[in-house]
């Protein structure tokens, strides 16, 4: 038989913040080292929701329109500007959330550091104004985090009971009718990845132990996050594949669009850790993207000189890392401005994975293209020196 909505609400509510912290949790998200992107950028989404006058599906807080606007930015009639979340091509926006519109699931596809968990938030919290609703995927999760779990202590107390379930975050949103996020679909195990096989096609989740079933409500709907490059990764079944509607994120087109990405993100982090001003560090920002895609596509940004690419994945992720860091040091060891010394550790060390193959590559790097190239003695020098 089918459950009733109410009947599948979490047995426990969670405490406020307030209890334990001191703070609510409206109170506290601006102190969030993080914030989630429903608080972080909780303005734009209410001018958004309060100008937006097109259709909605079932409990969607905004249109499809509004929803690829509040990704890739722009400015509303009443002069509200809304900050790009994705840099990329428009159509992947548009299809992505074309896709939850329907009753196909989305899987977000791409290399790693290609912003698959930067959208998959950003939807949720545009879609359902909730993205917390995530099951982390890892070589360790278990069936339970998908599906459903038991509170063992009414469990032995009184048996298999409503009071006893605990609802995955999968659920909760089909129950919510709310959008759940998978992240990294592709590390858990393969048995487990088809547990979504009835819940993707049937809209169904049973409980054999009651003799009941979970039935997603309309708005329901669930975005996965995949990667085929790192280790570890467990293939999906023709069956599963089958579910999704997949979108492929590739990597930043240009040098400038993603020395742009670079920017945005890293100026974002800074904000929370009172780091430097990203504009006085733009010209090391430039270089690390350049250093990074060069080595990425194996040959020089002018394509005169072949190279031999690192281990490593070299991403756009990993740059923003590498400059964060930078900034940390120029803030607490340094003059405030980012500088070549302050990036060169974080390089090296996003390059050399392997120390025996891949420091042999770095170093042909540097003597063949860095040292003779204008305006980055500097820059080798530095290297040159966390290299030695």
């Amino acid at each position: 038989m089918s459950v009733p909505v109410a009947s599948v609400e979490p047995t426990t509510v969670r405490p406020p913040v307030s209890e334990g912290l001191g703070k609510g949790v409206s109170e506290s998200a601006g102190e969030a080292l993080r914030p989630h992107a429903e608080h972080a950028f909780a303005a734009e989404l209410a001018a958004l929701a309060a100008q937006d006058d097109r259709p909605r599906p079932a409990r969607w807080r905004l249109s499809p329109w509004a929803v690829a606007t509040y990704l890739l930015g722009g400015t509303l009639p009443d002069g509200t500007v809304i900050t790009p979340k994705y840099v990329g091509p428009r159509r992947i926006v548009e299809v992505a959330v074309t896709t939850l519109a329907t009753d196909r699931a989305l899987l977000l596809l791409g290399v790693p550091g290609t912003a698959k968990t930067w959208v998959s938030e950003h939807l949720a919290a545009a879609v359902s104004g909730d993205s917390t609703l995530l099951v982390q995927g890892t070589a360790g999760t278990p069936e339970e985090a998908i599906r459903y779990g038991w509170n063992y202590a009414q469990l032995l107390a009184h048996g298999p009971s409503r009071d006893a379930l605990v609802p995955s975050p999968v659920m909760r949103a089909m129950a919510e009718g709310m959008t759940a996020r998978v992240e990294e679909l592709t590390r858990i195990p393969a048995d487990v990845q088809d547990t979504l096989i009835t819940i993707l096609s049937e809209k169904v989740l049973p409980i054999p132990e009651l003799g009941q079933e979970v039935q997603a409500v309309r708005g329901f709907n669930l975005i996965a996050t995949a990667n085929d490059r790192d280790r570890g990764v467990n293939e999906l079944s023709s069956a599963l594949r089958r579910r999704f509607n997949t979108v492929v994120l590739p990597l930043p087109e240009s040098a400038d669009a993603e020395v742009d990405i670079v920017s945005r993100r890293v100026d974002q982090i800074g904000r929370s850790l009172d780091l430097p001003a990203v504009p006085e560090g733009i010209d090391e920002i430039r270089r690390v993207v350049t250093v990074f895609r060069e080595l990425r596509d194996g040959v020089t940004a002018d394509g005169r000189t072949k190279l031999k690419s690192p281990s490593g994945t070299l991403s756009t992720a990993e740059a923003i890392s590498v400059v964060t860091g930078g900034l940390a040091l120029a803030a607490h060891f340094g003059d405030g401005v980012l500088r070549a010394s302050d990036v060169a550790a974080g390089i090296l060390g996003a390059v050399v994975r392997d120390p025996a193959a891949d420091r042999v590559i770095w170093q042909e790097y540097l003597e063949a293209v860095v040292r003779e190239r204008d305006g980055w003695k500097d820059f080798y020098r530095a290297c040159r020196e966390v290299s030695a």
